[in-house]
């Protein structure tokens, strides 16, 4: 159908089927009286004919187009000079009417024009956002936004159905809504021949579920205007609530809704030009068009049928395919509950596992307590045998261990006389060892390092021998050798450079440490003089529980060492006989051995007898001498061992 017969209404009917969609445009929740033209006030333009009638056809010629008011900044100032001109070319006689100006030869007189002034005076705006601040306008604008937006959606209904036949989706906050495609496979072909139908919308401004009828139309699809083949190419103003229908061939609307619609211009068809007539579709065409309608409508029937027919089905048998959809889940959850029933099996075997060990261990501690129970009968025995000699073997262990703490401050006086540790007058907290001066841990760079060596080789003996003496193990094992003595630190491993790595090729090489600064480096040194002095702290701390305020003053914490383990009530004991000539191979000496092979009396008897009271080595065999190097290597492997 061409669009000049749609727009005249004639033609074919339209049938529901070929509504694509639906819009609207230009959203009014509040819309003007139709009694009452939008921007007209209540005069004669309100009648009809009153636009041809001769007086107002007259007066519209002689109006002028209506311009918008200039700004005060576009009103120019008029100037004095031609004010004065103006007064001067135009003088106005006593009758009123004006003269002829000056330098006319027709004598046509000058339009007057407004007398000027000085200065032009502005004019005020008064508009009524002139003064308010962006947020204010920003306010007002959203504000009438908000106005004109609201929640829409349409439903379409026919005669004869109460329900409605279609509802599209609600588009939210909107005030020109655009819905989509009307879908009508749910609609019977009786409904989707028909061209009457109501459409209503619906709108809610509050978003709170608060609908409410915005319009209702009965529409004629026979008597839809055509608009054009899209939106794009409409470029006329729509008024409030213009419904637009979007059918298979372009967009249509009704006459009301569109005010002083002109149809778009279309160009001539050829067929209209031509005086012949061209023939329409032939009987045979038509009816073979209608009985392919019936055929498809028969198509349509049969098709509801068979899913009737399958609903009636699926009802029917509804038990027996729910029984086939259990059948899954029951063999799902015999699986679950099998591999439950092996989880617990494994963990049942395993507690019998766990209760059999413990009855083992149970049984095996039952017999260890009946042992221990036999073993305490029999000590218990042996206890009440022995408890008559218990006061005589306390005593005597008394005795003995009275014995040694007398021996072991002879031992240490006896050392105390060997390595004497001497005050340096005039300064205090500064000892000599042997003569030769030892300061403390931060300033060992104040005398020689050939001494600082030496003194810490007498400083490492002297705690050799006291740990044998007083029983108490070193963490740190010490090695005198005179002034080359070394010291190790088989508890931590300093950090090292790739260069000491290659020096010390061994693990052992790295944890020892020098007490010599000659020839190693610095820190090592340092780090040795810090293990000697602990292992005197420990002497001091584990044997004694004397507390050590500054572990740095290395002479002054061994000598308190020594006034420590020499202080006690009652005489020294005497050395026993024996010395260096009890250790002499093929002699036997007159005096009596009343000492110990290997015990603390004849390793003291040894070192007095090899060392005077000055410190120096008084004449003896050379044979004694060797032995008593041999007693004191042995003696450091001894130590090192244990």
């Amino acid at each position: 159908m061409a669009p000049y017969a749609r727009l005249s209404g004639r033609g074919c009917c339209l049938p529901l089927r070929n509504l694509v969609s639906v819009s609207l445009r230009n959203l009014t929740l509040t819309p003007t009286s139709p009694s009452r033209p939008r921007g007209k006030t209540i005069d004669d333009d309100a009648l009809p004919n009153t636009r041809v009638s001769p007086a107002k056809l007259f007066a519209l010629r002689e109006q002028k187009s209506l311009v918008h008011s200039r700004s005060s900044s576009d009103l120019r100032s008029v100037s004095e000079n031609a004010v004065a001109e103006t007064d001067s070319e135009l003088s106005l006689p006593a009758n009123g009417s004006p003269l002829k100006a000056k330098g006319k030869p027709n004598g046509t007189p000058r339009t007057p024009q407004r007398p000027g002034l000085a200065r032009d005076k502005r004019r005020r705006s008064t508009h009524e956002w002139a003064s308010a601040t962006p947020q204010r306008r920003q306010e007002r604008l959203e504000n009438v936004i908000q106005e004109r937006l609201a929640d829409v959606f349409f439903s379409v209904h026919v005669n004869g159905v109460g329900e409605p036949v279609y509802i599209s989706e609600t588009i939210e906050r909107t005030m020109n809504p655009t819905f989509r495609h009307v879908d009508w496979s749910g609609c019977g072909a009786g409904v989707m021949r028909l061209d009457h139908f109501t459409i209503r919308f619906w709108v809610d401004r509050t978003n709170a579920g608060r609908w409410i009828l915005l319009l209702e139309l009965s529409i004629s699809l026979r008597k839809l205007q055509y608009l054009g083949r899209g939106l794009d190419q409409l470029h006329h103003p729509l008024p409030q609530n213009a419904i637009i229908f979007h059918l298979t061939d372009g967009i249509y609307t009704i006459f009301p809704s569109i005010s002083d619609y002109v149809p778009p211009v279309t160009a001539p068809s050829a067929r209209a030009n031509s005086a012949r007539l061209l023939p329409t579709s032939s009987f045979d065409a038509l009816l073979r068009l209608a009985k392919l309608d019936d055929s498809i409508q028969d198509a349509l029937a049969t098709r509801n049928k068979l899913a009737a027919d399958l609903e009636d089905l699926l009802k029917a048998n509804g038990e027996a395919l729910s029984d086939r959809d259990r059948v899954p889940e029951a063999e799902d959850r015999l699986k679950t509950i099998d591999y439950a029933k092996k989880t617990v099996e494994k963990q049942l075997e395993k507690a019998r596992k766990q209760q059999a060990e413990k009855r083992q261990a149970l049984q095996k501690r039952r017999e260890l307590m009946r042992t221990d129970h036999d073993r305490r009968k029999e000590q218990s025995v042996e206890l009440q045998q022995a408890r008559p000699e218990l006061p005589k073997m306390g005593d005597e262990r008394s005795v003995r261990a009275k014995a040694i703490r007398n021996q072991r401050r002879r031992i240490c006086e006896d050392v105390q006389k060997i390595w004497p540790i001497l005050p340096v007058p005039g300064k205090s907290l500064h000892f000599t060892i042997q003569d030769i001066r030892l300061p403390d841990a931060d300033s060992l760079d104040d005398e020689p390092s050939d001494k600082i060596a030496a003194a810490l080789g007498q400083v490492a003996h002297i705690v050799l021998m006291l740990a044998f003496y007083l029983s108490q193990p070193l963490p740190y094992p010490v090695n005198p050798r005179s002034s080359n003595s070394t010291i190790e630190d088989p508890l931590s491993l300093l950090k090292t450079n790739a260069s000491t790595t290659q020096t010390y090729n061994d693990e052992k090489a790295l944890r020892t440490y020098p007490l010599f600064s000659k020839g190693v480096p610095r820190f090592r040194f340092e780090y040795g003089v810090f293990l000697l002095n602990k292992d005197i702290q420990i002497l001091l701390e584990n044997t004694y529980a004397v507390r050590v305020l500054d572990i740095r003053q290395t002479l002054g914490n061994l000598k308190y060492l020594l006034y420590v383990a020499t202080a006690g009530e009652g005489e020294l004991p005497a050395r026993k006989a024996g010395g260096i000539r009890g250790l002499l191979r093929g002699k036997v000496d007159d005096t009596p051995d009343l000492s110990r092979t290997g015990s603390d009396d004849s390793s003291a008897s040894l070192l007095s007898g090899t060392f005077g009271h000055n410190g120096k080595m008084e004449g003896k065999p050379k044979g004694a001498v060797d032995s008593l190097r041999r007693t004191i290597g042995s003696l450091d492997g001894s130590l090192k061992r244990g």
